[in-house]
């Protein structure tokens, strides 16, 4: 064997050498903690969750190939859903541990609908992104598109933003009247990877 083949077959064992420890510990990454979400009504699975200020999801979804692994240490979460009071918890993380979360939301007394509405239908994919009304959560693109299903708001100006980890957030400002049939129609672009919060992993 040839003095140049044994320093290429050198070089290669000393580079399966030093990938060997860091394909070990991505087999068994101890690091992340695991937050799962108990809702404990059919309303809580549909409630938006917010981690750090960052929108993840609806409590159903968050699970399985969409679980949430945090960094460990200290984490705000809060859980909104329409005519209910926010459910905001503050949770320890523990590394390579699972933290069971159960969500319960009380109904907000001081909510208040229009008797004269608007109606505003979306057209989004993807179809489960969340939908804010002038920064409050109002629901899923999906409870507010198809026959006779539309999102009732209240004549005037409103500002429309549909939201969803891994895509860039659609924004629109809308001006209706008393009764108006309005359409949103878009596709939510993909934002690349590195706009990910590094806290908050979603397997």
């Amino acid at each position: 064997m040839s003095n140049r083949k044994r320093r290429k077959i050198s070089a290669l064992t000393a580079c399966l050498l030093l990938a060997l420890p860091f394909a070990m510990y991505a087999e068994d990454n101890k690091v992340m903690g695991q937050v799962d979400f108990v809702p404990v009504s059919k309303v809580e699975k549909g409630a938006g969750v917010w981690i750090d200020g960052q929108y993840v999801g609806h409590v159903s979804e968050l699970k399985g190939s969409k679980k949430i692994l945090l960094l460990p240490g200290n984490h705000d979460i809060v859980a909104r859903q329409t005519g209910y009071q926010e459910f905001d918890q503050k949770v320890t993380v523990e590394p390579g541990k699972t933290l069971d979360l159960m969500i319960q939301l009380a109904k907000d007394p001081n909510a208040r609908f229009s008797s004269a509405t608007s109606q505003i239908k979306l057209h989004v994919d993807p179809d489960r992104a969340a939908v804010f009304v002038d920064g409050t959560f109002a629901g899923y693109v999906h409870e507010f598109g198809g026959v006779g299903r539309a999102m009732l708001v209240s004549p005037g100006k409103h500002q429309i933003k549909i939201a969803l980890p891994g895509y860039h957030d659609f924004t629109t400002d809308v001006n209706l009247l008393p009764n108006q049939k309005f359409t949103i129609e878009t596709k939510l672009a993909e934002a690349s990877i590195n706009q990910a919060d590094p806290a908050v992993k979603q397997n």
